[in-house]
């Protein structure tokens, strides 16, 4: 029994780092009125800054906040959290869909803004970063990932 749970941990862990290869942005979520979800973040935040560059832009989201009179992590504790880990903050309602917008555009905002200060620091301003209020079609991306990508059918 013993030996299964190790493998397993090893079958985890070396298909970690393939899983976190590439990222630039992060979200970490954790639902407001469950404590124990803000607890783990701390270790999901680990292991994404031990696999990932740091560089990295995450974005810490208190979700659920439409649900006031079950709030067991105050907006605080979470503020409090992302200032100290230098992340992101933001309280959404994926209910009632407040901030989840919100949320993804400023991590593709920071993210954008990291890519351009890389590239024009390495004098690549070709880079194909998008200019701003371009549009981008993403659907174009997503099924060429889909074709090449490790779960592709």
């Amino acid at each position: 029994m013993f030996s299964e749970i190790i493998t397993s941990i090893y079958r985890y862990r070396a298909i970690t780092s393939a899983y976190y290869r590439g990222a630039v942005g992060a979200l970490l979520v954790y639902d407001v009125t469950r404590h124990s979800t803000f607890e783990n973040v701390e270790r999901w935040l680990r292991e994404l800054r031990d696999h990932t560059d740091p560089n990295i832009v995450v974005m810490l989201i208190g979700n659920k906040s439409d649900l006031r009179h079950l709030v067991a992590v105050s907006t605080e504790d979470g503020k409090s959290f992302a200032e100290r880990e230098s992340l992101y903050f933001m309280e959404t309602s994926a209910l009632e869909a407040t901030n989840v917008d919100n949320a993804f555009a400023e991590v593709l905002t920071q993210i954008h803004r990291i890519v351009s200060k890389k590239a024009m620091e390495t004098g690549d301003e070709a880079a194909a970063v998008p200019s701003k209020g371009e549009k981008i079609d993403v659907s174009k991306d997503v099924s060429a990932m889909k074709r090449v990508g490790c779960c592709s059918s």
